[in-house]
């Protein structure tokens, strides 16, 4: 068996080749890594099953289409589209073309198989407009690991400082 690996700071995506007519995906999402059984073998275009959506870009395919907090990309699941098809089947939903709704980045390495997600600018905005940072970890000087998100509801001063 033959593995490839990004590791970037963005979203990663791994193509494991097993030598089946569905390829194994390893993806790299929100800090975690999450195996994806198959996919639908396209030479431009990730295909997920709606089962694997959420786990590889945080959106839910619900009856009015793919959904994250109060952001829904309309996707019809009556007909094939550039974001949905039917195949044998089983449905599958194009990841990659929500990316571009969602003018949202993206790095392929098409030869390797390799995916590179950005933030969802979309997502990313409305915790600016609401005042709220994204939730980091970092250790303190005694060594302990400390989130932003244990200090929610309180006034918090970061201070950060670099060399260069």
């Amino acid at each position: 068996m033959k593995t490839r690996v990004l590791v970037s700071l963005m979203v990663g995506f791994a193509t494991v080749y097993s030598g089946g007519a569905m390829a194994a995906e390893t993806v790299l999402f929100n800090d975690a890594v999450v195996e994806i059984g198959k996919t639908l073998p396209d030479p431009l275009d990730l295909w997920v099953s709606p089962e694997d959506l959420p786990k590889v870009t945080g959106f839910v395919l619900k009856e009015e289409g793919a959904c994250f907090e109060d952001v829904c990309i309309p996707i019809r699941q009556d007909e094939d589209s550039e974001k949905f098809v039917t195949r044998a089947g089983e449905k599958w939903v194009n990841a990659s073309a929500l990316t571009k709704v969602l003018q949202q980045s993206v790095v392929v390495d098409r030869d390797s198989s390799v995916w590179s997600f950005g933030e969802v600018p979309a997502v990313r905005s409305s915790a600016t407009a609401m005042g709220m940072a994204p939730d980091f970890a970092i250790e303190d000087r005694e060594g302990n690991l400390v989130r932003l998100s244990d200090f929610r509801g309180k006034k918090v001063l970061i201070a950060t400082w670099a060399s260069w």
